[in-house]
């Protein structure tokens, strides 16, 4: 928890980004709900609780059964939460209670929690708009939309609140999104030290990484780092010596030499702040030359990306840049042919990184994807593509200092993809489907850093960085 000056000032910043939300009358209320404990099989046996991101940054709270609502009139705060009783205390023992919570991030008020949906709906009563962020938890969908009155799909979507339909508020969540995109010295300090976790547990991984180990017991120790030094890991871990499958959670296989093991792992700090590493790691501790091929071109399209993200530069642009220097690598091993300009025209890149370059991230490992992930990712004035890969471009925006983003180029030969694309005829004339042949068995290659844009380019966050060049991989798995 930041101190509470610092939610104290992100509420007066959006209660005036939310100043003009009605042309005349009433502007409302903005409520916000945290999340509840979730049971894995039985009451009493939860899932580890993770706070609502959107409620965590306004109101710095990391407990269950929260809630809180911003009156965007009378600029009036109130902290909803309920003080333990002796039920509680026997088995938790002593605990703050709500006002001294409140205290702590600077609320105006606080009342009991049930008093939030009588709030709420008196607001909704008196013909107030009730503003309200997308929802992904299904408690919180479901209890939003018996509140309200609507479909649980509204609740999940956005629309301008003045159109009268019950859903998510445009308003709101453009406004959050705003705040949240920029990040503030405090919270790069925090993303900077689950950098650090991240370093430890992609390290620990590396010297893990033996033949005849089992991908399971790397996973465990990987974890086991992000739980003793942080919060836990910030997405499902992704290890597999089938790099080609791009989110892969499957552990069963034993480390072989010859092939290539992915890593795509990330820590969250104990305030729940992300990083987002991947590296790609020979079984064997060294490269095989048709791997090292590969490697070294999404190596230099890694380092293409840094050198070119900067302010004002829109990330879209990036993503093509390293989509042409791509093509140019693979062209030069004969695996496509043509024009490089016309290439990436057509989108054949994307059979070989179908996803974009790089995401948003912060709070959320994804930062706000939930809120709309075009929304979050896209200027006004640009659209998504409809090609494989640049398609899936999540963060497409022109850069601004305080942005972070991930910058994580790949290759994959995925068999299925690539026979798909030469019955239907796709890439004819570009692509070399008879040379692909030989690297149905390849697997997929994708090396991840997390960039801060600074006032003049980025740099790379945390304190230290993971080998990334064939030969410092090889010398550090040699140690």
């Amino acid at each position: 928890m930041f101190g509470k000056e610092i939610y104290s000032e992100r509420r007066k910043r959006l209660l005036g980004l939310m100043s003009g939300t009605a042309a005349e009358g009433s502007r409302g209320i903005a409520i916000f709900l945290g999340n509840a404990d979730a049971p894995q099989n039985y009451r009493g046996n939860d899932y580890k609780f993770r706070q609502e991101s959107s409620f965590l940054y306004f109101w710095g709270i990391d407990e269950p059964r929260f809630a809180a609502i911003l009156d965007l009139d009378s600029g009036e705060e109130t902290l909803y939460g309920d003080d333990v009783d002796i039920d509680d205390i026997i088995w938790m023992g002593p605990q703050p209670s709500a006002a001294s919570k409140g205290e702590r991030i600077g609320a105006g008020r606080t009342a009991p929690y049930r008093d939030f949906f009588e709030a709420a709906g008196r607001a909704k009563s008196a013909g107030r708009p009730v503003h309200f962020l997308p929802t992904s938890r299904y408690y919180n969908t479901m209890t939003l939309a018996g509140l309200l009155g609507c479909r649980y799909e509204d609740v999940r979507e956005t629309a301008d609140i003045n159109e009268g339909r019950i859903c998510a508020s445009l308003a709101l969540t453009r406004a959050v999104i705003s705040m949240r995109l920029i990040k503030e010295a405090c919270e790069i300090e925090e993303i900077d030290k689950a950098c650090e976790i991240g370093y430890l547990m992609h390290t620990a991984a590396r010297q893990a990484c033996k033949p005849g180990v089992r991908e399971q017991d790397i996973v465990g120790i990987m974890e086991g780092v992000t739980i003793s030094k942080g919060w836990g890991v910030s997405f499902t871990t992704i290890l597999s010596q089938n790099g080609e499958t791009l989110h892969n959670h499957s552990h069963n296989q034993t480390i072989t030499p010859g092939r290539m093991l992915l890593i795509d792992a990330g820590a969250e700090s104990n305030t729940h702040y992300a990083s987002d590493f991947t590296r790609t790691l020979p079984c064997g501790g060294r490269f095989t030359s048709r791997q090292r091929d590969i490697y070294d071109i999404v190596a230099r399209c890694n380092e293409l990306a840094y050198n070119l993200a900067a302010p004002g530069i829109p990330y879209r642009e990036v993503h093509l840049a390293v989509a042409a220097s791509m093509l140019d690598g693979l062209k030069g091993l004969g695996l496509v042919t043509g024009h490089i300009e016309d290439m990436v025209n057509e989108g054949i890149a994307g059979l070989f990184m179908p996803h974009g370059l790089g995401h948003n991230m912060g709070i959320d490992v994804h930062d706000m994807e939930d809120l709309g992930e075009d929304l979050v990712g896209y200027d006004d004035d640009q659209t998504r593509s409809p090609q494989l890969g640049l398609g899936s471009l999540r963060m497409a925006r022109r850069l601004r200092p305080g942005h972070v983003i991930t910058d994580e180029p790949g290759i994959y030969f995925i068999p299925a993809l690539i026979r798909k694309w030469k019955e239907e005829g796709k890439g004819k004339g570009m692509v070399n489907y008879a040379a692909l042949e030989g690297y149905y068995d390849f697997g997929g290659i994708r090396l991840e850093d997390d960039l801060l844009i600074t006032e003049d380019g980025c740099r790379r966050l945390g304190p230290h960085r993971l080998p990334i060049e064939a030969d410092d991989v090889e010398a550090a798995m040699a140690i």
